[in-house]
């Protein structure tokens, strides 16, 4: 689930500020000499998010951790199907500059909870796992904030940390921390664990509630590296929409679109696809979501 803040100044208050969400989402279909057939299943997601924000005259910190893990069971004695998994947490400080703009220092990390793997092709080896990926960004910028909806955040001066925290998966060129080579075999034998980038980043949060109990959250950020190939742009793209029900009840449906050239791609014979394809991700979920205080 996509949890974004976007606030002018002057709505938070003097001091330390905090809300955030707890929800749960279920889905399930059964079928019962259904001529026409279909596949059982149980479906789960939980979900939580917070902020805790300061302010002190020019001086905002804003802090913001969305997390989500869901699971589908199609037989339950078997292993059950990862459908959504997500850690994401941002810190950012800005000093307030002119009415719309503040320089800012921005803290982001990313990874996931639980072990993926590629259904399609093999249930038994992991893809990925918690730290396998990990992303962790630090830069300077400037934040402009014209009004409540919307945010942009730029960052000329960016380090990025990529982590592969798994033998296995570092050494074949998982998530692009070492580069291979045309037999698809890592360049050094040494093979490292970690990539380092330098580049400029942009984030751009927009909130908006299209009517009534229905509110729209869209988060783009870019990359690009000035070491390696800075006219490829990183793109991590995320929308929520939520039609609320009632203070409780709500529908969910998340969109999340990646492309990063760097990660490599296999075909169904093991052999690598050269660099990158658009990966693209889509939940939808029913569930009760409680505000927390």
């Amino acid at each position: 689930m996509l949890c974004i803040a976007s606030f002018a100044q002057d709505e938070l208050p003097q001091g330390w500020s905090h809300k955030g969400n707890f929800g749960l989402n279920f889905g399930q279909s059964s079928f019962t000499n259904w001529a026409a057939g279909g596949q059982n299943t149980v479906n789960g997601q939980g979900i939580f998010n917070y902020e805790i924000h300061y302010l002190k005259d020019k001086f905002k910190w804003d802090n913001t951790l969305n997390t989500a893990l869901g699971y589908s069971y199609f037989d339950f004695k078997k292993k059950p199907i990862k459908t959504d998994d997500k850690i994401e947490f941002t810190s950012l400080a800005t000093l307030k500059a002119t009415e719309h703009l503040n320089y800012g220092v921005e803290l982001a990390f990313r990874s996931q909870f639980a072990y993926g793997f590629d259904y399609t092709k093999d249930s038994t080896q992991y893809i990925s796992k918690f730290l396998a990926p990990a992303y962790i960004s630090l830069g300077l910028g400037i934040e402009w904030v014209p009004n409540p909806h919307f945010s942009l955040y730029f960052s000329p001066i960016t380090g990025r940390i990529t982590i592969v925290n798994d033998d296995y998966l570092a050494s074949i060129g998982a998530f692009g921390v070492n580069e291979l080579d045309k037999n698809d075999t890592v360049v050094h034998t040494n093979y490292a664990k970690v990539r380092y980038e330098f580049g400029a980043r942009a984030v751009a949060k927009f909130q908006y509630p299209l009517a009534k109990n229905i509110d729209f959250n869209s988060k783009l950020e870019l990359f690009s590296n000035y070491l390696k190939n800075p006219q490829y742009i990183d793109v991590d793209w995320q929308n929520m929409l939520v039609l609320k029900v009632n203070d409780w009840l709500n529908c969910n449906l998340s969109t999340h679109l990646i492309y990063d050239r760097d990660i490599p791609f296999y075909d169904e014979a093991g052999l690598k696809i050269e660099g990158s394809k658009v990966q693209f991700k889509e939940v939808l979920a029913v569930g009760f979501m409680v505000n927390l205080k």
